[in-house]
């Protein structure tokens, strides 16, 4: 009888990681090996107030996925995550749950949430993940800062990423930095272009987590969750580009949606992005002269594909306090085609 009940759960998997670590491009490498006869939900939050990352994932029929922009799950978006997990698990009836927290999410709140009374009888939190790029390393602001620590101390397991644009030294860091936290994690994997074997995943035990509390600078924040801009609102007239910016944690989103019938130039866009400060964390959607486009930036490094998404163009850039203003809207305004 025990055992029908552990199989009646749904699993519930958190990947957790500091901004631009690499925690979608493992959840597409996971998707691609998910089994035929399963179906997945995905939900993202999102620090930004415009939403970016439901428009990261291709549409099929057994990956629903929801994206809840502009807040973090520990604190401001609680109380949505519970609601939209609910009706997730009534519509959908996932085989399997993926939740991937903000950049600058702390995972100890939902860790909280899931095991809570709502919860404890419907879904099995699996061992947490959480990405590191090994280059953060070298950033004294990343290495310091309490939710970069406190996800990979309350993390079972750690995926290292970003291999290809990591150098042998960073790496063995990394896996140094990993070895000191206690206790040990239950395993350590490099992730090449994020690929991350399945069995990982799906052979994964019941997720212990540290005993880590939310820290105050999470349950102070006084940003009011926002679903503005959300991927069923209907997109901003042509010429009148939607801008939503928000501030917390030591960042700052700038976030812009522009109507579908707007083009972009491609290779003045690619440009624009790419000479943005390298600490900008960029992703983008946009309607081109080569068709519709992905944008993805982390650590400086910008790569761009193919995109299956029609509904608007749209924007994410998250920038440190600490650097100075930009005016990406009026940049970008001078790359529209007529």
């Amino acid at each position: 009888m025990a055992a029908s009940e552990r199989l009646a759960k749904v699993p519930v998997h958190i990947i957790t990681g500091f901004l631009g670590s690499g925690k979608t491009t493992l959840i597409h490498s996971l998707i691609e090996q998910k089994p035929v006869d399963e179906t997945w939900a995905i939900l993202v939050n999102e620090f930004g107030q415009i939403g970016i990352d439901q428009a990261m994932f291709d549409a099929r029929d057994d990956v629903v996925v929801k994206g809840l922009p502009g807040g973090c799950l520990c604190c401001q978006l609680a109380f949505v995550l519970q609601a939209a997990l609910v009706n997730l698990l009534a519509r959908s009836k996932p085989d399997r749950v993926i939740i991937e927290p903000s950049g600058l999410g702390h995972p100890a709140g939902l860790l909280d949430l899931l095991r809570g009374e709502a919860f404890q009888e419907v879904v099995e939190v699996r061992d947490i993940i959480a990405t590191l790029d090994p280059r953060r390393l070298d950033d004294a602001r990343s290495r310091t800062h309490d939710t970069f620590r406190d996800q990979l101390d309350m993390a079972d397991a750690v995926a290292l990423t970003m291999l290809d644009q990591s150098t042998p030294e960073q790496l063995g860091a990394a896996h140094a930095f990993v070895a000191q936290r206690w206790p040990p994690r239950k395993w350590v994997q490099e992730a090449p272009q994020g690929e991350l074997p399945i069995g990982l995943l799906t052979q994964s035990g019941r997720a212990e987590g540290s005993d880590i509390s939310v820290p105050a600078n999470h349950q102070q924040l006084a940003t009011t969750p926002s679903l503005a801009g959300s991927f069923f609102d209907f997109p901003p007239p042509p010429g009148k580009p939607q801008r939503e910016t928000g501030t917390s944690l030591g960042y700052t989103s700038t976030g812009l949606r522009w109507h579908p019938s707007e083009r972009f130039d491609l290779d003045s866009l690619a440009t624009c992005l790419g000479e943005l400060p390298r600490e900008a964390r960029i992703k983008g959607v946009f309607h081109t002269d080569s068709g519709w486009k992905r944008f993805n930036r982390a650590g400086g490094t910008l790569s761009v594909e193919s995109s299956a998404w029609r509904q608007d163009s749209r924007l994410e850039v998250i920038l440190p306090d600490t650097s100075p203003a930009l005016d990406i809207e009026g940049q970008l305004r001078l790359l529209t085609l007529g």
